[in-house]
């Protein structure tokens, strides 16, 4: 069976400390999944997408679990492979509204590592509208890399628009390894999404100027958690964040292009992508782990009525 969209990349095993607590001291976790794509794939699925995940993960309890969670929130996992020479990634972090946060992973010769291009093949595109990837995935490792190239040509092959998040963790590499490695990226992709810090990480002064020569798409995060959508043919447009309590910050980058992502796919003007896109990121933050506070499309349109103040959905309370 096809999927409209298709991401591709590393999942792991999240395991969250109880609220408020460092890390160091923290007793309890919650155990949940951690992965951009597989967070965009979540975020697409609830919002009624049919979506594929391609990743690999270890034969192990936490590659069983990943695996489950991703089936449980609507994902197709039938072309995951699972490795029985490498181990899913772990990680482990701590939750905070309002200080650092602490993440140590544990991904080192884990099995999304061993992705290489000839584990991607045509079939598994057939169909789809929209392939998505992230930065991380070419930073795992050489073979993960060319792979990712391969993701590229495959979904132009398909006919499928290719968005790209650089999603930029330093833990990965220093910055002259994420520009050699996933700057040429941004000019093979159709839709950009990428922080105004990672951009000029990644050797981007001119957001604008990408459009020269790159996406036709770049929405630019900024660093008051507003955002900018520029275009070639409709210039450009700015959004706001939604002021909303903050318990967990980590997740809103992905929660948004899951978000703005589904605007496109229903043909959304680029100002309805943008509000899809923060209203996601809004319900996210206000709770633990990554995936919690996705919505489902009713939800989400509840929660947009309420924060623009339109319709019934301003009651606070849904009896």
């Amino acid at each position: 069976m096809s999927a409209e969209v298709v991401v591709c990349g590393e999942t792991m095993l999240l395991m969250l400390a109880e609220p408020g607590v460092p890390l160091e001291h923290a007793l309890s976790f919650r155990r949940s999944v951690a992965g951009a794509e597989s967070n965009v794939a979540a975020g697409l699925a609830r919002l009624g997408h049919s979506v594929r995940w391609l990743g690999r993960v270890g034969d192990d309890p936490a590659g069983r679990s990943v695996l489950a969670q991703l089936r449980a929130q609507g994902v197709d996992t039938g072309y995951a492979v699972t490795d029985p020479e490498a181990p899913t990634g772990v990680l482990i972090r701590d939750s905070h509204p309002a200080r650092a946060i602490d993440v140590q992973y544990l991904r080192a010769g884990s099995a999304a590592s061993r992705l290489s291009p000839e584990h991607l093949e045509p079939g598994m595109f057939e169909g789809a509208r929209l392939v998505h990837v992230t930065g991380i995935t070419p930073m795992l490792s050489e073979s993960a890399h060319r792979a990712t190239w391969r993701l590229a040509e495959l979904a132009r092959a398909a006919g499928a628009v290719l968005s790209f998040d650089p999603n930029i963790r330093h833990k990965l590499g220093p910055p002259d390894r994420w520009r050699e490695i996933v700057g040429p990226l941004l000019a093979r992709a159709d839709v950009v999404l990428a922080g105004e810090d990672e951009l000029e990480v990644l050797g981007v002064p001119d957001p604008a100027a990408l459009l020269e020569s790159g996406p036709g798409t770049l929405v630019v995060k900024h660093r008051d958690k507003s955002a900018t959508c520029l275009t070639r043919d409709a210039g450009a447009h700015h959004r706001p964040p939604f002021d909303v309590p903050v318990t967990d910050p980590v997740g809103a980058g992905d929660a948004f292009a899951a978000g703005f992502l589904s605007g496109l796919l229903h043909g959304s003007d680029t100002p309805g992508c943008l509000s899809r896109a923060a209203a996601v990121a809004a319900l996210v933050v206000q709770c633990p782990t990554d995936t919690d506070g996705l919505p489902d499309r009713a939800g989400l349109d509840r929660a947009l009525a309420a924060f623009t103040g339109t319709g019934a959905g301003t009651e606070t309370v849904i009896r």
